[in-house]
């Protein structure tokens, strides 16, 4: 019973090291992918996504993997869930623009706002977590700036650092809010994929619902309501309609 006991502990242990450090797993997924095992290392990959292992490089990886097995919307799946953790990274961005032209529909998307491109701009410059670490800085050095400018005797020193802090407490909230906003965007469930050759949208979340358009699949939409077995989805050019929840994957 001791020695069943403790080879138990050991096969525990194992187990546990393998899923906190998934390096190996990884390394033989790259390994399949180079041999042309692309099969292979999209089990691979996802096996190690589904305990719960997730980044944008892994993303990429098996983004790769199906574009070479020739798994169009998939591969568009992952590149567009690597590029919500990492939105400057140009090798996605290169590789989701290549995945983009294989697929059917080409559609235009409405024009935006000023503001509105700014502002996407502006969270494309940083990745959530590095808009979460600037803001931590920012907030420390106003916290340091105050300090100091209340530490100090000298009118010269207190004229300087009064605008320094005000500006560190303005960059804050304002890098807190983008931060907050792209952390929004990459956990949000409100973008998909469409999965399925030729999809029928229609009027409303039922069969006998009207006919509106056709999409194909590898298309990304937005997901705006959803209703039991359906979602009602936007495309780029502002058209929307009902479809049956299973062919739509949320990035």
């Amino acid at each position: 019973m001791k020695k069943s006991t403790i080879l138990s502990f050991f096969y525990l242990l194992a187990v546990s090291f393998a899923v906190a450090n998934p390096q190996t797993e990884i390394s033989n997924g790259n390994k399949a992918y180079q041999q042309g095992q692309f099969e292979e290392a999209i089990k691979i990959y996802e096996k190690i996504i589904e305990q719960g292992q997730t980044s944008a490089e892994l993303y990429y990886n098996l983004g790769n993997a199906h574009f070479k097995a020739n798994n169009i919307p998939s591969a568009i799946l992952n590149y567009e869930r690597a590029l919500k953790l990492d939105p400057t990274n140009e090798d996605i961005i290169y590789n989701l623009k290549v995945s983009n032209n294989q697929i059917i529909d080409k559609i235009d998307e409405l024009p935006k706002l000023f503001y509105q491109r700014w502002w996407d701009s502006l969270k494309q410059l940083l990745a959530p977590d590095a808009w979460a670490w600037l803001s931590i800085i920012l907030f420390s050095l106003f916290f340091v700036t105050i300090a100091i400018f209340l530490l100090s005797s000298s009118a010269i020193v207190r004229r300087v650092l009064l605008p320094l802090g005000i500006a560190f407490l303005f960059s804050t909230c304002i890098v807190l809010i983008v931060a907050q906003n792209t952390y929004t965007h990459a956990k949000n469930k409100n973008e998909g994929i469409v999965f399925a050759p030729a999809l029928t949208v229609k009027s409303s979340p039922e069969e006998s619902g009207v006919d509106l358009f056709v999409v194909h699949e590898g298309l990304k939409v937005q997901i705006i309501d959803e209703l039991t077995g359906w979602k009602e989805i936007r495309i780029s050019n502002g058209s929307k309609g009902w479809v049956k929840a299973e062919t739509i994957m949320p990035i």
